[in-house]
């Protein structure tokens, strides 16, 4: 008989709580992104398996997560909105399109930034898929690259993207890349290369 992993949400909201304030964060580059985000809202890309810092250090902000509708995905909506996280359900595979839709909609009419983890909600690791790159063109909104940069982590070496937990007491380095923007009008052609070029400048970031 297979668990049902919503019965785990609460105890894992309550680990990420506790877990989080044994944690020693560090932000460099935020104040760049933070003058562009007065003119509006952002697009911030980052890997999957380097989110769990992020719920609580950028929590109760009304920051829209775009999450997979996967069983796992629904786990981690029901995490993240206990931290103030608004959602658009989807992924490359199921209902993508939708939850960019939703996440422009939240844009426009809250004036919202919204964090996307490029590579999921399968992968492969840290490889950049379009939505993020569709979202900001689309929405004339400046990508913000993200990492986060753990001193000790436990990484679940089985896992597709070998997510990371931070030792308690561990240092968070988060990595705010500069902002910039895309065309408005891309074809197929240039949205793989402005994939590849966030891909590069991800890889790059803070190392």
């Amino acid at each position: 008989m297979r668990l049902n992993p919503l019965r785990f949400v609460s105890p894992a909201v309550l680990f990420t709580e506790l877990l989080s304030r044994t944690l020693r964060f560090t932000q460099e580059g935020l104040a760049e992104g933070e003058r562009e985000r007065k003119k509006g809202p952002l697009v911030v890309p980052f890997w999957h398996d380097e989110l769990f810092p992020l719920i609580h250090l950028h929590r109760n902000q009304g920051v829209v997560a775009v999450v997979s509708q996967s069983r796992d995905g629904e786990f981690l909506s029901q995490v993240m909105t206990r931290f103030g996280f608004q959602l658009a359900r989807g992924s490359s595979r199921r209902g993508g399109v939708a939850a960019l839709i939703a996440a422009r909609r939240e844009m426009r009419s809250r004036n919202a930034d919204v964090v996307v983890t490029v590579d999921g909600p399968k992968g492969p690791r840290h490889k950049v898929k379009e939505g993020a790159v569709y979202l900001a063109s689309k929405a004339g909104a400046p990508l913000v690259p993200l990492r986060v940069y753990m001193s000790r982590s436990f990484v679940f070496q089985k896992s597709w993207d070998k997510f990371q937990v931070p030792w308690p007491g561990a240092r968070c380095r988060v990595v705010y890349g500069k902002p910039y923007r895309v065309p408005p009008v891309m074809s197929a052609e240039e949205t793989v290369a402005e994939c590849l070029r966030l891909e590069a400048t991800l890889n790059m970031l803070g190392s």
